[in-house]
């Protein structure tokens, strides 16, 4: 497996991460919790964004699956649910997710939480390796996938080249947006505090790897995502993927956007912002 995305990191400075614990700890910023909205909203137009993305995607020789749910009022699309296509670097926030479950935020040794920082922040492959191996490779990954409701997402065991085979774990939109639920959700075996701390650290990722998801926020939106890129080794082609959290209006959006087949990066960024745009358009407008 080609996983190039990880730059090499140094010294990423530790009282930045004391600082955002802080905040985190204290609730400052802190996401809204999903609950059940009385409002009366317009339904989702499934048909048109469809027609919408299929003539979009129509001179594009990408396989796409993508997934929207306003977690406020439970409006949802779904856009080719029954893809499984691999996650790629975001199948690091389900390693945290399963570290975490195991130890919280606040017990785990310094060293660990730098790798946390260094393999959501940065894409960086070999902190991901360390974490995997501590939350007990595929078997300990799925197993924390089944505790935060996932169905589609096996971890796959063994090594991929260099690295271990996190990044070709294949998954559904319905389970990344399980996933993305369980960190607004009070009913999540997650705790509050290390939730906070999942989404201040996909809150953060660096320049350069904040694309995807975010082409859809509004002026004043909390981002939250994590991307990821690969080359498949059978055939050249990349699988560009994003998925996250958008806070804004007053509701928490949760987003995934996988595809695969593009010829390069670039272009597979502009097919999952294309998309997410398509289809955003109908859950809100961004004010003037």
């Amino acid at each position: 497996m080609s996983v190039p995305e990880a730059p090499v990191l140094v010294g990423v400075r530790e009282q930045e991460t004391t600082d955002h614990e802080q905040a985190a700890t204290e609730g400052g910023g802190a996401w809204l919790v999903e609950v059940a909205s009385e409002e009366s909203v317009a339904p989702i137009p499934a048909k048109q964004i469809t027609r919408r993305l299929d003539a979009y995607l129509a001179g594009r020789n990408v396989k796409v699956t993508a997934m929207v749910k306003d977690l406020a009022t439970g409006r949802l699309y779904r856009y080719h649910p029954g893809e499984r296509l691999i996650t790629a670097s975001t199948a690091k926030v389900q390693i945290l997710m399963a570290l975490l479950l195991k130890t919280p935020w606040k017990k785990l040794p310094q060293a660990v939480r730098h790798d946390a920082e260094l393999m959501i922040r940065y894409s960086d492959n070999h902190a991901a390796d360390r974490l995997w191996l501590r939350v007990g490779g595929a078997a300990g990954f799925t197993k924390a996938g089944r505790r935060l409701g996932l169905k589609d997402t096996q971890g796959v065991a063994g090594q991929c080249v260099d690295l271990y085979c996190w990044g070709i774990t294949r998954t559904s939109v319905d389970d990344q947006i399980r996933l993305m639920r369980a960190l607004v959700s009070g009913k999540s075996p997650l705790k509050a505090a290390d939730r906070e701390h999942v989404l201040d650290l996909m809150g953060r990722v660096i320049d350069g790897q904040n694309w995807g998801i975010s082409a859809a926020a509004c002026a004043g939106d909390r981002v939250a995502l994590k991307n990821g890129w690969l080359r498949r080794v059978s055939n050249k082609l990349w699988a560009t993927i994003s998925v996250g959290l958008l806070r804004g209006d007053g509701r928490d959006y949760a987003v995934a956007v996988l595809t695969e087949g593009s010829p390069d990066v670039g272009y597979g960024i502009a097919t999952v912002e294309g998309v997410v745009r398509r289809i955003m358009r109908d859950f809100r407008t961004c004010p003037e």
